[in-house]
């Protein structure tokens, strides 16, 4: 028996698959009742109408199925956990139940149901339990009119297995789940909150909050607004509530409070007055379900009942809908004159109601300047959904660009506040992303300089659990009354670990021992006491232990920006859809696109340590940078283009309309750069990374968004550049950088923290760099050298060597020592220039460097700073894991076998890291260059696998001598490559063993590289469902080609995730557009059944080769006997194909002279017949599911035929 209050990760595990049970059950429902569906549809066309969504049919209708089945999830759970502990009656029992006796009573009632109705079945018996539950005053709310449940009910099969899950019992007769707990205990019901559904958790940010924080939150804004005002009449609301963690927190403290005031007031008097201060709403139905109902659990434990039969209506001011939309502040709507005064700009703001939403109610909690306290933990994420984008900029003035939910929530918590001389607290944990990027530039600027802020905090060290994104908690008064000062605590180190009790995190003790004292700096944390002036300005920087004196030593020794030398820094151009317009240059070759139509297509992630990696081509059809050429120039990368076309041209546009509407050729590029006065070479720098890498590229490649770019006017020299590309990529420009800089954490919500300075990413935008201050000298000859270097290290990378050299075991040793040189060499030269760079901002005042080219190669864990961390290390004084993840070994001396010269040179700067503040803060893993790769041994074992592969690619392997497509299995392709010497070498050194079988090397080669060739063996059901879509989209665009609509009338179809192939290696070679990616096409099950190694085709082939190439295993197998109904898929992959076929390749062939579009026609026609299944039932095969056994409950009901 598991105790489900304190086991809520186990139940939310166990849950899941009922979950999905229940959305698949409700969908096939929807999917039988044309009515209702068309209901549905019109729904959805008139949110997309009002602005409430942009989003596709099916994702839309995915999240309203998941509202419907988790409100019969959650209503079912909540009637569990009353069966177990009571609340409804001694007997009231319909699920099970606490004791033997009590389940076998619920089986017994449900079993006189049946008697009693023998029209009805499993369904109405579990509505039975929800009526009892709208019967009792203190639940009503939870199964209202408002209810998810009444979005979409289940069949009674499903609810069956519902039934059953609950049922279940273990090996010695109890039940596996059990609710009976005497403390009542509710926080399980965060958990479920959380992660019962993925599909919600992504849409709607779910995020508990943790309590210390809530309590930490609470302690700064609900009481000092009590002390301040009258208990009768005071308002808390958390516009964001989730779960309902602030608002128990809340209506704990004022029960306590209510009991103090007025003792002689009635028990239950105390507690409604409690509960009907705190107000809640939250865009997630099922959240708010679950707020309502541990808020119930917690208003009757307040007034000493044990159960609720004999509770009272408490009052719930608890309510779902979208904050932002409704109530909002005055002049926030759309300005439209009806000449009615009185007029209700909500109804303008949310026009449509979803049924989950009570307008009325929603527009008198969310009225503005009521509140004594607003508290909460917003979502941080963007808005993706750009029709909900669009409303939000209408509404809140602040927000600008790329904004995250933090900038409209930030306005809405403070102007739900009270205002005047008893203004109400607002107090909130949220994203930092405002206070360094762009977006929070009015946020700061025009709104909270406006705001009595009273405390900032820097949380973004503190270990808090599932919080990835970096945070800071704020606390202000919506009063324009500002004091001098504003307490801040100032981050100094991250939480070393994650603590076993995150509320006594070393960061988080630090803050909340001393947030009172003004003077205190220890290891963690500074605290002081901000001048407000400090707060006006963007960006903020909330970093402590003598980072801002340094940061204005660095400003001191400016000669000028780096923009007074710079033509423009910034994005190089947009796609806007860069999964359609990008492929790997291996598919581009492969589908023979036309390569002056390609540009090699930087990325940020590729640009590390002076190089850029090799990477993808993005489509460019542009002559120079600017001008754009008719598509029809290039036909082949037309073709490949096509099936996205409605995607590229519902992009927005800048004056948000669609390419489509706006009349914009739907392939080009979102942005390209403009015909500028600028010079070739281009310095380009990484967007986001832990640390700053700047490279200088010498030209012909274009850059994606993450790839920013510095360009220098026309006629700067290439020292010019590496003058430039020195100081950016020195350790004191790290420092700045992130000083001024956005810290994304380590990888969003729930993607944890980083627990050392150096982990975390940061976000480098050129705005921020266009203020990066220049000394007076540079270290052009360093930069030289590195740049050098850097060329000389690329070309014995393993790729580049063994396509030069080949794939012997000498060559490869021979570039594995070189590149260890010149690797060596680097570390070294970037370390002379770290310290050269010094001098020149004027932080130490004498040179610790040797001449250029002089200092000796050496390894990582041996730079000056290293040895001190080491040191630190060994003495117990830290803990890090900075050599672990870098592979390096920690040494606390200067090695022996270095020049005399350099070692003393390495103990002066020893020396000075000890005494100089400056360099002390500057030569800490934070600021100095990671080298940060894949070792030698992976990057060789990638570039082996790449010219294995593209050895098994030659065209000549997968054609006949009579041109038509050959397909192979995985034994065959080894018999060939038995006989290629060099293919062996290679597959020897990749294996890493002498004389390695080819076959079973091939098949662990091949496993991942290939999608298999029909849409219902790539896809999951949901996956179908999305293919369904885009192939009505296609359709349509043919009708579009003929004439017969607009490229309007098309629907965008919705994009693909993960979870929507049957297989991660699908996803990764075909993305969220379903772009083929892959180098194979899989068969599976229709090879030889002599030969049981996989059998594959070539993902070069086109169409109609693909159609061919099925007919071909159909006519071989057929011949050697298999069962037609086996060779079903097959038939409906020459279906699946012959559309495209149809499209491109009609007409006499040119290689074969046969007209390929009426060749496989009549192929599906004749086979479908031998298969005997008629041509359009053919999408309709699925692959046979493999069984999956299931325990069931001991005792069950007798059987009843499932309705509808």
């Amino acid at each position: 028996m598991a105790l489900a209050t304190i086991a809520g990760t186990q139940l939310t595990a166990a849950l899941k698959p009922q979950l999905t049970l229940l959305v698949d059950d409700m969908r096939a429902r929807l999917d039988s009742e044309p009515t209702r569906l068309d209901q549905w549809k019109s729904t959805h066309r008139e949110a997309v109408r009002e602005q409430r969504t942009a989003g596709s049919w099916t994702d839309w209708a995915e999240d309203q199925l998941t509202q419907a089945a988790v409100g019969w999830l959650l209503t079912s759970v909540f009637v569990r956990f009353c069966e177990d502990n009571l609340l409804l009656g001694e007997s009231a029992v319909w699920i099970s139940g606490p004791t033997p006796m009590l389940r076998q009573r619920a089986i017994d009632a449900e079993n006189d149901f049946y008697r009693t109705h023998q029209d009805l079945s499993y369904r109405e018996w579990l509505a039975q339990s929800f009526e009892a539950l709208r019967d009792n005053p203190a639940t009503a709310a939870l199964v209202d009119e408002h209810a998810a449940l009444n979005i979409m009910e289940p069949s009674s099969d499903a609810v069956q297995q519902l039934l059953g899950f609950w049922r279940r019992t273990d090996d010695h007769g109890d039940l596996v789940w059990s609710f009976a707990d005497d403390e009542l205990t509710t926080r399980f019901l965060g958990d479920l909150y959380q992660d019962l559904s993925d599909f919600a958790k992504k849409k709607y940010a779910l995020l508990q909050t943790p309590d210390f924080v809530e309590e930490f939150i609470l302690d700064r804004t609900l009481e000092p607004a009590l002390r301040d005002r009258p208990l009768e009449g005071f308002k808390l609301i958390d516009p964001t509530c989730g779960s309902g963690h602030f608002l128990l927190g809340a209506f704990a403290r004022l029960v306590e409070r209510w009991h103090h005031h007025a003792p002689g007031l009635e028990l239950r008097t105390r507690v409604d007055n409690a509960l009907a201060s705190v107000y809640g709403v939250d865009l997630n139905p099922f959240a708010v379900a679950i707020a309502k109902f541990r808020l119930i659990v917690a208003a009757m434990k307040a007034c000493n009942e044990k159960s609720l039969v004999n509770a009272p209506k408490f009052t719930l001011n608890v309510a779902a809908g979208d904050s932002l939309l409704h109530g909002p502040e005055k002049g926030g709507a759309r300005a439209i004159d009806f000449g009615d005064a009185a007029y209700d700009k909500d109804a303008v703001v949310s026009a449509l109601t979803y049924s989950t939403e009570d307008a009325r109610l929603l527009r008198t909690i969310l009225a503005p300047g009521q509140y004594d306290a607003v508290v909460g933990n917003p979502p941080y994420i963007t808005v993706s959904d750009k029709a909900l984008n669009a409303r939000y900029r209408e509404i809140y003035h602040y927000c600008k660009g790329k904004y995250a939910l933090t900038v409209p929530f930030m306005e809405k918590f403070f102007n739900l506040a009270k205002g005047g001389d008893r203004a109400g607290w607002v107090g909130q944990i949220t994203s930092n992303s405002f206070m360094k990027r762009e977006f929070g530039v009015p946020l700061i600027e025009d709104f909270l300089a406006g705001r009595d802020l009273r405390l900032v905090a820097d949380t973004s060290g503190a270990y808090i659990p599932g919080h990835g994104t970096p945070t800071v908690i704020i606390v202000g008064r919506n009063h324009t009354i500002i004091h001098d000062d504003v307490r801040a605590i100032l981050g100094i180190q991250g939480e070393p670990g994650a603590p076993e009790n995150p509320a006594k995190g070393k960061v988080w003790t630090s803050i909340v021992e001393n947030v009172e004292n003004p003077s205190h700096e220890d290891q963690w944390v500074s605290v002081t006491d901000l001048p407000r002036e400090n707060l006006r300005q963007h960006p903020w920087s909330l970093s402590g232990g003598g980072a801002v004196n340094l940061l204005r030593a660095i400003e001191s020794a400016r000669t000028g920006d780096l923009n007074d030398v710079a033509k423009r820094i910034g994005v190089f151009g947009m796609t806007n859809s860069d999964a359609s317009m990008m492929v790997d240059p291996r598919s581009r070759r492969r589908y023979d696109l036309e390569p002056n139509a390609f540009r090699r297509w930087v990325i940020g992630e590729e640009i590390r340590d002076y190089t850029i990696a090799s990477g993808d081509v993005a489509w460019f059809p542009y002559e120079g940078l600017n001008t754009l050429e008719p598509i029809s120039h290039y036909p082949r990368a037309h073709r490949f283009l096509w099936p996205n076309r409605t995607e590229l041209g519902n992009r927005a546009t800048f004056n948000k309309v669609s390419y489509f509407v706006e009349g914009r050729p739907w392939y080009e590029w979102h942005q390209v750069p403009k015909s500028d006065d600028s010079s070739s070479p281009t310095i380009t720098f990484a967007f986001v990374a832990t640390h700053n890498h700047f490279v200088l590229d010498r030209g012909g490649k274009v850059f994606n968004r993450s790839a920013p770019v510095i360009k220098l006017p026309a006629g700067a020299t290439e020292d010019d550049h590496l003058r430039l590309l020195g100081t950016l990529n020195s350790s004191t420009a790290c420092f700045w950088l992130k000083q001024n800089s956005h810290d994304k954490g380590n990888g969003g919500i729930g993607g944890g923290i980083g627990d050392e300075k150096w982990e975390p990413r940061y976000e480098f935008t050129g705005t921020t760099l266009q203020d990066y201050p220049l000394p007076k000298s540079t270290s052009l000859d360093r930069a030289r050298n590195l740049d050098s270097l850097a060329q000389q290290l690329a070309a014995q990378e393993p790729a580049t060597s063994i396509k030069s050299r080949g794939a012997s075991q000498a060559t490869v040793g021979d570039a594995s020592a070189e590149h260890r040189r010149i690797y060596g060499e680097m570390i070294a030269e970037q370390e002379e220039l770290d310290w050269e760079v010094y001098v020149y901002y004027g932080l130490i005042d004498h040179n610790l460097t040797l001449p250029v080219g002089s200092a000796p190669a050496i390894n990582l864990g041996e730079r000056a700073f290293e040895i001190v961390l080491a040191r630190k290390l060994e003495s117990g004084e830290t803990e890090t894991e900075w050599f672990t993840r870098h592979g390096s070994t920690p040494i606390t001396e200067i090695p022996s076998h270095w020049p005399d010269d350099y070692r003393d040179l390495v103990q002066k700067r020893l020396d000075l890291i000890e005494t100089n503040p400056f360099i002390r803060l500057l030569e800490r893993p934070e600021y100095k260059r990671r080298w940060a790769g894949d070792s030698w041994d992976v990057k060789l074992q990638r570039a082996l696998r790449d010219w294995l592969l593209d050895k098994l690619e030659e065209p000549s392997l997968w054609f006949t001598q009579q041109g038509t497509p050959q397909p192979r299995s995985i034994g065959e392709l080894a018999g060939e490559m038995e006989r290629d010497p060099e293919f062996l070498t290679a597959l020897d050194l990749w294996a890493g063993q002498k004389d390695a079988p080819v076959t079973a090397n091939l098949v662990k080669l091949l496993s991942v590289e290939a999608v298999p060739y029909l849409a219902a063996l790539r896809y999951k059901d949901s996956g179908l469902r999305k293919r369904a879509e885009w192939e009505r989209v296609w359709d349509l665009q043919r009708d579009e080609d003929a004439g017969l609509i607009k490229a309007t009338d098309i629907p965008v179809p919705p994009k693909y995730a993960t979870a929507d192939f049957r297989k991660t290696s699908y996803w990764s070679h075909r993305g969220k557009l379903d772009v083929p990616k892959e180098r194979f096409i899989a068969y599976p099950d229709v090879g030889r059944a002599t030969d049981p190694t996989p059998l594959l085709g070539w993902a070069g082939w086109n169409h109609a080769h693909q159609g061919l190439a099925l007919a071909t295993i159909y006519a071989l197998r057929e011949s050697e006997g298999t069962p037609l109904e086996e060779l079903v898929p097959v038939v409906a992959g020459i279906a699946e194909v012959l559309p495209w076929v149809k499209q491109w390749h009609s007409g006499a062939d040119p290689h074969l002279g046969v007209d390929l579009a009426e060749y496989l026609t009549a192929q599906l026609n004749e086979k479908s017949s031998s298969v005997s299944v008629p041509v359009a039932e053919l999408k309709n095969w699925r692959p046979v599911a493999a069984p999956r056994g299931r325990k069931t409950a001991n005792k069950t009901p007798q059987s009843r035929k499932a309705g509808n």
